[in-house]
């Protein structure tokens, strides 16, 4: 387990240089001036000239791409803002605890509403509960969630005032934010629920346990829930990094001091060392995000498990098929 742990770190390398170069590709051949946007109407030619040198907007692509990764290979340095002048990991690291904090919340919500609608819907299927929750997701799936967020905005926090309409620094300022997030994710997990339910309920182990006198809520979730968790746990793990995603709207919607709402800003005024940091950490979180699936699915998927003990840094089960290649080569 431990080695496939780190050869997944390993591979992230150069899936993180990768988004790197992508994030710094589309920065440069972007059209504009970021010294047009920080700079005042007042400033000279020189001027202008004098601080893209500065910050190196006049070098080459490759000579900016390098400066990019050594600065955070090596010192940890995801480089200066353009607006304030101040650091970019600063910045960064203090706007994006909101960020997670709103994800995993949403997350949360979407576990507990999709995954038990998703059983009771399959347990009751082709009945009236099966159809009206199956319309109330499918209602669930096609609102966008900003308009959801502007709704719910006017409705409980201008006319009623249960809740606060900007911020998130308690409790009561994340129940909107996170139901506007959360009810598009729970449709779709219940949706993805259901289905693996159903396939898990028409298999023979589960036709033995109910002959065998099972406790039907023991058939439920040990044998059919347990068996059905492979496809939602990838399901959880697209919605969770979905919401990191979806929170740069949210937090616009809701005045959230995050990562989204950083990002937004920092493309107003051509802010690129924050844009590349913003886009690294959210791959990063990607990234960890999958690792994290895959540990998930050897906890509950005893061969999996058994699969991740056999491997090494060549792949599944890599001694034996080396031991095989020498064998091989020695009979030839």
């Amino acid at each position: 387990m431990v080695k496939y742990i780190i050869k997944r770190v390993i591979y992230m390398i150069p899936v993180l240089l990768g988004v790197a170069f992508l994030i710094s590709f589309i920065l440069y051949l972007t059209p504009g001036d970021p010294a047009d946007v920080i700079l005042s109407s007042q400033a000279t030619e020189a001027m202008r000239d004098a601080w893209r040198q500065e910050r190196g907007l006049n070098d080459p692509f490759w000579v900016q791409y390098y400066h990019f990764i050594s600065g955070i290979v090596l010192h940890w340095d995801w480089g200066t803002s353009y607006v304030n002048g101040l650091s970019v990991t600063d910045d960064v690291m203090l706007r994006f605890p909101n960020t997670f904090l709103l994800a995993c919340l949403t997350t949360v919500i979407a576990i507990v509403i999709g995954i038990l609608l998703g059983v009771f819907t399959a347990k009751h299927q082709n009945k009236w509960q099966d159809t009206t929750f199956s319309i109330v997701g499918m209602v669930g799936i096609s609102m966008p969630q900003f308009w959801l967020g502007m709704l719910l905005l006017i409705w409980f926090g201008l006319n009623l005032g249960w809740f606060p309409i900007a911020g998130f620094d308690g409790p009561k300022y994340w129940v909107l934010p996170c139901v506007a997030l959360g009810v598009q994710n729970a449709a779709i997990l219940m949706r993805f629920t259901r289905t693996s339910v159903l396939d898990c309920m028409r298999q023979d182990y589960v036709r033995t346990a109910r002959a065998k006198g099972q406790v039907e809520s023991v058939i439920t979730w040990h044998h059919i829930v347990r068996n059905a968790l492979i496809p939602i746990i990838t399901t959880v793990g697209s919605l969770f990094g979905g919401a990191l995603g979806m929170a740069m709207i949210l937090e616009q919607v809701f005045s959230i001091n995050g990562l989204g709402r950083l990002m937004v800003e920092a493309i107003a005024m051509r802010n690129y060392p924050v844009i590349q940091a913003s886009v690294m950490l959210l791959a990063v979180s990607y990234s960890i995000i999958f690792l994290v699936l895959d540990l998930l699915y050897a906890a509950v998927d005893p061969r999996i498990k058994a699969d991740f003990k056999n491997q090494d840094f060549f792949g599944s089960r890599g001694r034996k098929l080396r031991r095989l290649s020498r064998e091989e080569g020695a009979h030839a």
